[in-house]
Protein backbone atom coordinates (compact mmCIF):
# COMPACT_ATOMS: atom_id res chain seq x y z
CA UNK A 1 0.00 0.00 0.00
CA UNK A 2 1.41 3.53 -0.91
CA UNK A 3 2.69 5.69 1.66
CA UNK A 4 0.78 8.70 3.24
CA UNK A 5 1.44 12.33 1.86
CA UNK A 6 -0.05 14.91 3.61
CA UNK A 7 -1.43 14.75 7.73
CA UNK A 8 -3.21 16.22 9.81
CA UNK A 9 -1.51 17.12 13.02
CA UNK A 10 -3.08 15.56 16.50
CA UNK A 11 -1.06 16.84 19.40
CA UNK A 12 2.45 18.53 18.92
CA UNK A 13 5.13 17.99 22.33
CA UNK A 14 7.55 20.32 22.49
CA UNK A 15 9.37 18.44 25.05
CA UNK A 16 8.32 15.13 23.59
CA UNK A 17 6.67 12.60 25.92
CA UNK A 18 7.60 12.31 29.81
CA UNK A 19 7.61 8.15 28.97
CA UNK A 20 10.69 9.14 26.40
CA UNK A 21 14.41 8.86 27.76
CA UNK A 22 15.47 11.50 25.32
CA UNK A 23 13.83 15.09 24.80
CA UNK A 24 12.78 15.93 21.59
CA UNK A 25 9.98 17.70 20.32
CA UNK A 26 7.51 15.33 18.44
CA UNK A 27 4.09 14.87 16.98
CA UNK A 28 1.39 13.06 16.41
CA UNK A 29 -0.83 13.00 13.23
CA UNK A 30 -3.36 11.64 10.97
CA UNK A 31 -2.50 10.52 7.30
CA UNK A 32 -5.25 12.17 5.09
CA UNK A 33 -5.24 9.42 2.72
CA UNK A 34 -5.33 5.95 4.63
CA UNK A 35 -5.76 7.36 7.99
CA UNK A 36 -2.55 5.89 9.21
CA UNK A 37 -1.75 7.28 12.39
CA UNK A 38 1.93 8.44 12.78
CA UNK A 39 4.29 9.77 14.94
CA UNK A 40 6.70 12.43 13.21
CA UNK A 41 9.71 14.47 14.77
CA UNK A 42 9.49 17.93 13.60
CA UNK A 43 12.57 19.95 11.95
CA UNK A 44 14.13 22.19 14.30
CA UNK A 45 12.58 25.37 15.25
CA UNK A 46 9.12 24.31 13.66
CA UNK A 47 6.11 24.76 16.45
CA UNK A 48 3.21 22.52 15.05
CA UNK A 49 -0.44 23.84 15.53
CA UNK A 50 -3.40 21.10 15.96
CA UNK A 51 -5.11 20.72 12.84
CA UNK A 52 -2.44 22.12 10.31
CA UNK A 53 -1.65 19.63 7.37
CA UNK A 54 1.35 19.58 6.92
CA UNK A 55 3.57 17.17 4.18
CA UNK A 56 4.74 13.33 4.90
CA UNK A 57 5.89 12.19 2.18
CA UNK A 58 8.97 11.08 0.62
CA UNK A 59 10.34 14.42 -0.83
CA UNK A 60 11.56 16.93 1.07
CA UNK A 61 9.74 17.91 3.89
CA UNK A 62 9.02 21.27 4.66
CA UNK A 63 8.20 21.02 8.70
CA UNK A 64 8.71 17.24 9.30
CA UNK A 65 12.39 15.86 9.84
CA UNK A 66 11.47 12.53 9.96
CA UNK A 67 8.82 9.64 10.67
CA UNK A 68 9.43 7.71 13.71
CA UNK A 69 7.00 5.22 13.57
CA UNK A 70 3.15 4.04 12.63
CA UNK A 71 1.14 4.30 15.44
CA UNK A 72 -1.89 2.53 16.94
CA UNK A 73 -5.45 4.69 18.52
CA UNK A 74 -3.94 3.86 21.79
CA UNK A 75 -0.79 4.88 21.89
CA UNK A 76 -2.22 8.35 20.80
CA UNK A 77 -1.74 11.69 23.91
CA UNK A 78 -4.96 12.55 25.58
CA UNK A 79 -5.01 15.97 23.88
CA UNK A 80 -4.19 13.51 19.91
CA UNK A 81 -7.29 11.61 20.87
CA UNK A 82 -9.75 14.20 21.55
CA UNK A 83 -8.57 15.85 18.26
CA UNK A 84 -8.85 12.57 16.34
CA UNK A 85 -12.75 12.84 15.06
CA UNK A 86 -12.22 16.90 14.50
CA UNK A 87 -9.46 15.76 12.21
CA UNK A 88 -11.53 13.18 10.51
CA UNK A 89 -14.16 14.91 9.86
CA UNK A 90 -12.09 17.98 8.31
CA UNK A 91 -10.35 15.37 6.06
CA UNK A 92 -13.83 13.82 4.55
CA UNK A 93 -14.93 17.88 4.50
CA UNK A 94 -11.85 18.83 2.07
CA UNK A 95 -12.29 15.73 0.12
CA UNK A 96 -15.99 15.34 -0.28
CA UNK A 97 -16.00 14.29 -3.98
CA UNK A 98 -13.97 10.97 -2.83
CA UNK A 99 -15.97 10.19 0.28
CA UNK A 100 -19.53 10.60 -1.58
CA UNK A 101 -17.57 8.13 -3.97
CA UNK A 102 -19.05 4.94 -1.55
CA UNK A 103 -22.45 6.20 -1.40
CA UNK A 104 -22.45 6.32 -6.07
CA UNK A 105 -20.13 2.62 -6.25
CA UNK A 106 -19.87 0.83 -3.24
CA UNK A 107 -20.96 -2.57 -3.65
CA UNK A 108 -21.87 -5.83 -1.98
CA UNK A 109 -19.44 -7.84 0.08
CA UNK A 110 -21.49 -10.89 -0.05
CA UNK A 111 -24.55 -12.14 -1.09
CA UNK A 112 -26.10 -11.14 2.39
CA UNK A 113 -24.19 -7.98 3.08
CA UNK A 114 -23.37 -5.13 0.96
CA UNK A 115 -20.70 -2.46 1.91
CA UNK A 116 -22.99 0.04 2.58
CA UNK A 117 -24.12 -1.43 5.50
CA UNK A 118 -20.80 -1.55 7.18
CA UNK A 119 -21.67 2.77 7.80
CA UNK A 120 -23.02 2.91 11.32
CA UNK A 121 -26.96 3.62 11.39
CA UNK A 122 -27.31 2.01 7.74
CA UNK A 123 -29.71 -0.66 7.58
CA UNK A 124 -31.20 -2.63 4.55
CA UNK A 125 -33.90 -0.21 3.64
CA UNK A 126 -31.72 2.58 3.80
CA UNK A 127 -29.22 0.43 1.09
CA UNK A 128 -31.65 -0.39 -0.75
CA UNK A 129 -33.02 3.28 -0.93
CA UNK A 130 -29.52 4.43 -1.75
CA UNK A 131 -28.92 2.02 -4.83
CA UNK A 132 -32.14 2.81 -5.77
CA UNK A 133 -31.60 6.36 -5.95
CA UNK A 134 -28.26 6.26 -7.65
CA UNK A 135 -29.91 4.14 -10.24
CA UNK A 136 -31.88 7.16 -11.16
CA UNK A 137 -28.75 9.28 -11.14
CA UNK A 138 -25.43 9.60 -8.96
CA UNK A 139 -25.13 12.15 -5.77
CA UNK A 140 -23.06 14.77 -6.39
CA UNK A 141 -23.16 16.17 -2.94
CA UNK A 142 -23.49 15.32 0.68
CA UNK A 143 -26.77 17.22 0.73
CA UNK A 144 -28.00 15.78 -2.06
CA UNK A 145 -27.75 12.42 -0.94
CA UNK A 146 -29.35 13.61 2.60
CA UNK A 147 -32.16 15.38 0.60
CA UNK A 148 -32.81 11.92 -1.93
CA UNK A 149 -32.31 9.34 0.99
CA UNK A 150 -35.55 9.55 3.38
CA UNK A 151 -34.47 9.42 7.25
CA UNK A 152 -31.03 8.95 6.17
CA UNK A 153 -28.19 9.42 9.13
CA UNK A 154 -25.70 12.59 7.94
CA UNK A 155 -23.50 10.79 5.73
CA UNK A 156 -20.59 12.99 6.63
CA UNK A 157 -21.31 12.13 10.54
CA UNK A 158 -21.54 8.27 9.40
CA UNK A 159 -18.23 8.09 7.75
CA UNK A 160 -16.26 9.64 10.63
CA UNK A 161 -18.01 7.34 12.96
CA UNK A 162 -17.30 4.50 10.54
CA UNK A 163 -13.41 5.41 10.39
CA UNK A 164 -13.12 5.75 13.84
CA UNK A 165 -14.28 2.54 14.45
CA UNK A 166 -11.68 1.47 11.90
CA UNK A 167 -9.11 3.32 13.74
CA UNK A 168 -9.72 1.69 17.12
CA UNK A 169 -11.21 -1.56 16.54
CA UNK A 170 -8.19 -4.27 15.41
CA UNK A 171 -10.65 -7.11 14.27
CA UNK A 172 -12.37 -5.53 11.92
CA UNK A 173 -13.06 -7.79 8.39
CA UNK A 174 -13.85 -5.65 6.18
CA UNK A 175 -11.67 -2.04 5.79
CA UNK A 176 -13.82 0.67 3.48
CA UNK A 177 -11.26 3.80 4.02
CA UNK A 178 -8.58 3.35 6.83
CA UNK A 179 -5.32 1.29 6.63
CA UNK A 180 -5.68 -1.57 9.30
CA UNK A 181 -4.03 -1.11 12.55
CA UNK A 182 -0.15 -1.88 13.30
CA UNK A 183 -0.59 -5.70 14.43
CA UNK A 184 1.90 -6.52 17.17
CA UNK A 185 4.39 -9.51 16.60
CA UNK A 186 5.07 -12.30 18.65
CA UNK A 187 8.06 -10.99 19.59
CA UNK A 188 7.03 -7.79 20.86
CA UNK A 189 8.56 -5.42 18.06
CA UNK A 190 6.06 -3.45 15.50
CA UNK A 191 5.92 -3.43 12.05
CA UNK A 192 7.62 0.15 11.07
CA UNK A 193 5.68 2.69 8.73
Amino acid sequence: MPNEENAVVLDFLAQGKSTSYKAEPIAQVLGSQFFTLLEVTPKAGVELKIMDSVYVGKDVRDKIEFIKRRINSEDLTSTAAAELEKAIEKIVLENKPRFLEIFNTGGPISLKRHQLELLPGMGKKHVQDILDERRKKPFESFEELAARVRLLPDPVKTIVKRIELELHEKDLTHYLFARPPVKERESGFRRRY
